[in-house]
């Protein structure tokens, strides 16, 4: 079939990096099924929007889009409308029975895609929501542009069940892809001229294929091609292993970087979060991180407000702050996710005292990285270029192996080169200098 003549898709994605490799998984699906993906929505004959349910505020912003999307099917009637991903699994048929969309397919069901639009196009609302314990999308090539980095999924689901999250309920148990098949994902990326990639899951260093831990796939992956930059993303303080620490630091292509959240910064609640370690363990976690992984930066994940934090319960996080001193830090409001053990605790503390606290924690992260990023004016670091720096095309714009963004004058250089930059300015999110040295 001519290709100018193919049904065209377009999919909108919300939320985490795990939503991004999953568009990539439906984009592959559906171009094998014949469809031809498009970035235009006015050109599309499908629309999807791939969701999250982590936050309701992101659920609020999917209701918005979906209003805009309904008036913009009031001039092309034939135009298919769905919801991908977690809130798809979350709401269901209240997403069909409103009539807001015409298909609802969540994170385990991609494979029925096709089929449902073909029932779709055809004036039939189709659903297909059932949570696996085995799909894990193996041998589904991810439909991928051009680019320097890759965001790979090697997990799906998580075991934890933390009480404020609802992933587990919208994304299923922990199952691991075949380590010989990321492997191969990995080839031939770097095949395709990738010089990064970012290995996923909810609970990544739980991974496990049999006699394979997550130490392994990373070691694995790294040795396909010392020049790739390989990082991951997001790990869970009780399965960050010894044997884990010891790989990052042995091999140099290893990101020296490890999201690490920590939730809260007191024992009562990290219990209420049902988060299955102390504040003693973490940060004796954080020591020995630091003691075998020279340079090593660390980000993590806080929650304000979560229900019956007491104000010195709130105190004992800003101190674990100042104790450990993060590079960067995911900062939220505890938000209510109905049908999550939390839920049944009651949203007990004022959106006023949670704010409040929020902006605590927020002042208080930004000194320290300002304060952490100061330490870097006058050494030279290693940056890969992503490309022309958002505020100006008269500056590049590229990251350290610690996730570190830095910004340099424009030379000879394109996406994906390397060059060494010496650091003469910082700000709390960014490093500023001039290249020293290409590595290319």
């Amino acid at each position: 079939m001519d290709n100018d003549n193919r049904l065209k898709i377009y999919v909108e994605t919300y939320g985490c990096q795990m939503n991004l490799a999953d568009t990539e998984i439906v984009l592959g699906i559906m171009n094998k099924s014949g469809y031809s993906p498009t970035q235009i929505i006015d050109d599309a004959d499908v629309v999807l929007l791939n969701t999250c349910s982590v936050r309701e505020h992101a659920e609020e912003k999917i209701h918005q889009r979906l209003g805009i999307i309904k008036k913009q099917k009031l001039n092309k009637p034939n135009l298919v409308v769905g919801v991908l991903g977690c809130m798809a699994e979350r709401l269901r048929a209240n997403l069909l029975e409103k009539r807001k969309v015409d298909i609802v397919v969540g994170p385990d069901e991609y494979r029925k895609l096709p089929e449902l639009l073909d029932g779709a196009l055809a004036g039939t609302q189709g659903i297909g929501v059932r949570l696996s314990r085995t799909e894990t999308y193996d041998d589904i090539t991810p439909f991928r542009t051009e680019g320097i980095s890759a965001w790979l999924s090697v997990m799906r689901g998580c075991d934890k069940f933390c009480t404020f999250c609802i992933v587990p309920f919208t994304r299923g148990r922990e199952r691991s892809r075949k380590l010989g098949s990321v492997v191969r994902e990995v080839e031939q990326l770097v095949e395709k001229g990738f010089r990064e990639v970012t290995l996923l899951g909810q609970n990544v260093n739980s991974y496990r294929d049999e006699k394979y831990d997550f130490a392994d796939l990373l070691a694995a992956v790294a040795n396909v091609d010392t020049r790739l930059r390989v990082g991951f993303t997001t790990s869970h303080p009780q399965d960050l292993s010894d044997k884990l620490i010891d790989t990052i630091a042995s091999r140099d292509n290893l990101c020296k970087y490890i999201h690490l959240p920590v939730q809260s910064g007191s024992d009562r609640v990290l219990g209420a979060m049902n988060r299955t370690y102390t504040r003693g363990h973490y940060l004796g976690l954080v020591r020995k991180i630091r003691s075998r992984i020279s340079n090593v930066a660390l980000s993590t994940d806080i929650i304000a407000g979560f229900p019956t934090e007491t104000d010195d319960e709130h105190k004992e996080t800003l101190s674990l702050m100042e104790e450990v001193r993060y590079d960067g830090a995911y900062m939220f409001k505890y938000s209510p996710r109905e049908g999550t053990p939390a839920y049944k605790l009651g949203d007990d503390i004022s959106e006023e005292v949670k704010a409040g606290r929020l902006s605590e924690i927020i002042s208080l992260q930004q000194r320290i990285s300002y304060d952490v990023n100061q330490t870097t004016i006058g050494k030279v670091v290693e940056v890969m270029i992503d490309g022309t720096s958002k505020k100006s095309d008269l500056q590049l714009s590229g990251r350290t192996d610690t996730n570190k963004t830095v910004v340099f004058p424009v030379g000879s250089y394109k996406s994906g080169d390397v060059v060494k930059v010496k650091i003469d300015k910082a700000t709390s999110a960014t490093l500023f200098g001039e290249v020293v040295t290409s590595l290319n």
